[in-house]
Parts: structure tokens; sequence; C-alpha cells
């Protein structure tokens, strides 16, 4: 019975209920338990290994990285929006900002849904030197989270794509 009551004092140090049972079975049960624990500490052995494993693997699936970020542009003179696929490290125009995608990131489908992309963006205007506008990331979730502050303009990241589709221009 010795195997048994260190078992049984290991199995029932933080569960009471469970320390009522185990002390009701090994008084009626006697040496037949003792069986059964020796067996449950082989058990218990590869469930805290198993466990100690499944704790250092990350739970999240790692971020879809994409060839093309998805933006909206919408110019506030004229009311107009516009739908802007931007190929990573490819220059695309917009009005007379000149925006590259860097990278562009989306969650997997079985997590909540996001899509990040750093952009630079900047303004170029005839006759004057560019000025950056904008570095950094933009959240689909969050526009206004970081956002472009333009007078005339605002860019915003919808989506990213796997693949460049057919109606996209590139600008040389």
């Amino acid at each position: 019975m010795n195997s048994l009551n260190g078992w049984k004092t290991l199995i029932t140090k933080n569960n009471p209920f469970l320390s009522s049972v185990v002390s009701l079975a090994a008084k009626r049960y006697g040496y037949i338990l003792t069986g059964i624990m020796a067996e449950a500490r082989v058990v218990l052995v590869a469930v805290a290994a198993i466990g100690g494993v499944w704790t250092s693997v990350p739970t999240l699936a790692e971020d879809m990285v994409s060839d093309v970020a998805m933006l909206q542009g919408l110019d506030k003179v004229t009311a107009r929006v516009s739908t802007l696929r931007a190929p990573i490290n490819r220059t695309v125009h917009f009005g007379t900002l000149e925006i590259v995608a860097r990278t562009c990131r989306k969650r997997p489908p079985e997590e909540p849904p996001e899509s990040a992309a750093f952009l630079q963006i900047r303004d170029i205007k005839p006759g004057e030197a560019p000025e950056t506008l904008f570095q950094g990331w933009m959240f689909a979730s969050s526009p206004a989270l970081s956002a472009l502050e333009h007078p005339v303009y605002d860019i915003w990241v919808i989506d990213c794509l796997s693949r460049i589709g057919p109606k996209m221009t590139l600008s040389p």
C-alpha cells in the first residue's frame, strides 16, 4: 500500500473531491487499485511530457505574406474613390501620391480577420522635391489607427492578395 499512498498524495494534492474518491476506492479495492495507480504513473508522466511540448508550440498560425496590397484611395476634391492594387516593392500612383507597399500580411482564415501593409507614401509635385508623407503599417480593420494625413487624398488598406490580377496596371 506504500505505492498507493504515494500516488494518492500526488494525484489528490490540490483536489479535495478527487482525494475522497481515491480514499474510498483504496479502502474498497486495496491492492487492485495499487496496480491501477502504477499504470497511472506511466500515463501521468506521458501527459506531463506532452503537455510541456504543447505549451511550447505557438497556438496562433503564422500570418500569410501576400504579393499585392489592395488599397483604396479617396480624392477629397472630386469625391472619387479608387481601388488600387499595389504589388510589393513596386510603385503605384494616385493623383500626386507615389505609393510603395513594402509588405502585406494577412491572418489565416481560422483567426479573426486582419490585413496589414507596410506602406511608403510620397507626394510628388512638379518642380518640388518629393515629400515623404507616410511610412509605416496600415491596418484594414482600423484605418484611423495609422492614417495618411493629406489635405486632398486619403489612402487605406482593404486586403492582401496572393497574385497579380489581370486588370492590374504597373508603373515603370
